[in-house]
């Protein structure tokens, strides 16, 4: 058995760095998504909204560099260019010219797959016995969890 140099079997990590490649993927895709929703909102709710965004790509991107420094920890390679992103995101990619309510409804629908996904991934982690990545992602799932019924409130 070969172990890597925090302590997992070098073996069964390379599942959970592949998982963990397809979340910064995904995190990438969904923080431009939302930058942009914050570079173009308009209308009525533009106050509220602007700084909302900012606040969840902020938290995104903390996300995004502590996930990447996890793979490179466990012996993956975080893909680093937006081709690669795009070519294995579950998410699609803003349009641009989304109206407010389709904004807060497309980071709503992302929050709820990247839960998912997210829980797909602490189940491997907690698999392989990776109990400092399944940590974090459950405060991470705990964040969105909040973050989506904020979301769903503000869309009724």
């Amino acid at each position: 058995m070969s172990i890597n140099r925090i302590g997992l079997d070098i073996k069964q990590s390379e599942e959970l760095a592949i998982k963990l490649t397809d979340l910064l993927a995904n995190y990438s895709v969904f923080y431009q998504n939302v930058r942009g929703y914050h570079w173009n909102i308009t209308g009525e709710k533009f106050f509220e909204l602007h700084v909302k965004f900012e606040e969840f790509y902020d938290e995104v991107n903390e996300l995004y560099d502590a996930f990447a420094e996890r793979l490179l920890m466990i012996g993956g390679s975080p893909v680093s260019n937006l081709k690669g992103y795009l070519a294995i995101t579950s998410l699609k990619e803003a349009s641009g010219s989304e109206k407010s309510d389709e904004m807060i409804g497309h980071i709503l629908d992302d929050m709820k797959l990247l839960v998912t996904e997210f829980k797909e991934v602490l189940n491997v982690a907690q698999e392989k016995g990776d109990e400092t990545t399944a940590d974090m992602l459950i405060t991470t799932i705990a964040s969105f969890e909040k973050h989506i019924w904020m979301l769903s409130a503000t869309l009724k």
